[in-house]
């Protein structure tokens, strides 16, 4: 796994924003957005793949945006359906070590729809959080494993 992009990410996004000129059409905080959302899309490629499930397990995948997104709850719901519907046994993981609440949260979602929750706490760095996690994956024969990321993002008028 590679935990570089947001380094690399917001400098290109620094770049593309400084000194660029915002559309007549959006405030100055849209056309950041925009700049955010066309940077993700090059990051993470502009086709839409589908979750193969029947890949070598765990299948992993990143759940990113910004706070209050729906990320968690996305990943309950997913975890969810995949559990009942698909008879797939999941593992979420919350690396948010900025927000504590977010770890509880998913915490206590996972124990509601009955997926299997990863522990972690703030004192620890993200990436041994998923390092950690894929290999408790590996060892439960876990199909799908969630995550979710530490996302900082601030904007600030000058």
């Amino acid at each position: 796994m590679r935990f570089r992009w947001s380094v690399i990410s917001s400098a290109r996004v620094k770049e593309s924003a400084v000194g660029h000129e915002v559309n007549k059409s959006l405030t100055p905080g849209q056309e950041f957005v925009k700049i955010v959302r066309n940077e993700l899309v090059a990051a993470m490629g502009e086709e839409n793949q589908t979750l193969d499930l029947a890949a070598q397990p765990p299948a992993v995948v990143l759940m990113a945006g910004l706070q209050g997104a729906g990320k968690t709850t996305s990943v309950g719901k997913l975890g969810k359906f995949l559990r009942e519907k698909h008879k797939k046994k999941v593992l979420v993981v919350s690396a948010d070590v900025y927000r504590p609440a977010a770890i509880k949260q998913l915490e206590t979602l996972a124990e509601q729809v009955g997926v299997d929750f990863f522990p972690s706490d703030v004192g620890q760095k993200p990436v041994d959080i998923v390092n950690a996690a894929l290999k408790e994956a590996k060892l439960n024969s876990t199909t799908c494993c969630w995550w979710i990321p530490p996302v900082v993002c601030t904007l600030t008028k000058r």
